[in-house]
């Protein structure tokens, strides 16, 4: 059974705030994009290599959080884990755009 799961930007903020980190933030868009500006603690990894990098790195019970350029990228991000057996992933509805809206922390050159 597989279920999109789409992660409110204000749920996850709150669970930055209150220092619940079991979890990890995939950024999957392009290198000079994550530089610009990301969601602090993000890792970024390209779509090409998001399972495998994924599998050698991350617990497939792992909460996940992913975001891309947008909805789509990231929703199929989150669908290639889920594909790769990760059984907790949830995709950042708006991404990058929504949560910096949100007033979530970011990093980057232009953040």
């Amino acid at each position: 059974m597989s279920t999109n799961l789409v992660a409110d930007v204000h749920d996850l903020k709150s669970r930055l705030e209150w220092g619940q980190p079991a979890f990890t933030i995939i950024d999957v868009r392009d290198r000079h994009t994550y530089n610009d500006g990301h969601i602090t603690g993000a890792i970024p990894i390209s779509l090409e290599d998001l399972v495998q990098r994924a599998k050698s790195a991350l617990h497939t019970k792992r909460h996940i959080y992913i975001y891309g350029d947008n909805d789509e990228q990231s929703t199929h991000a989150a669908q290639l884990l889920r594909e790769a057996g990760f059984t907790d992933v949830a995709e950042i509805e708006g991404g990058f755009t929504a949560w910096k809206t949100a007033g979530g922390a970011t990093e980057g050159v232009a953040a």
